[in-house]
């Protein structure tokens, strides 16, 4: 039997997948479109975009990325890491700081 991906899946991300799913059927809705017309402007088929509003984590990160896209959303996707956002990075940052700070002196000065 094969191990998917989604009996690794951290309880956390199945959560986050799953609320990405319900947020995109929210945007659908809000903008009028039907499953259909997503599937179609997506370029996948009507049961794959069904996967993508139900956070099936075996669907593929460009599908939900062109789900974005058609929602008018993409914008969103490039700040998802911003390093500026980093909180874990930023701190590892602020941690190589020197502990003080010399001046040093060229060749040959007093």
């Amino acid at each position: 039997m094969r191990t998917g991906s989604s009996s690794i899946l951290p309880t956390s991300l199945a959560r986050a997948l799953k609320k990405l799913g319900a947020d995109l059927s929210i945007a659908r809705k809000k903008r009028h479109l039907t499953v259909a017309m997503m599937a179609e402007r997506t370029g996948v088929a009507k049961t794959t975009y069904l996967r993508v509003e139900k956070g099936d984590p075996t669907v593929s990160m460009g599908t939900y990325a062109m789900a974005m896209f058609v929602l008018g959303l993409a914008a969103q996707l490039g700040d998802l890491v911003d390093p500026r956002k980093d909180d874990q990075g930023l701190l590892g940052d602020v941690e190589r700081l020197p502990k003080r700070v010399r001046i040093r002196k060229p060749p040959g000065a007093l």
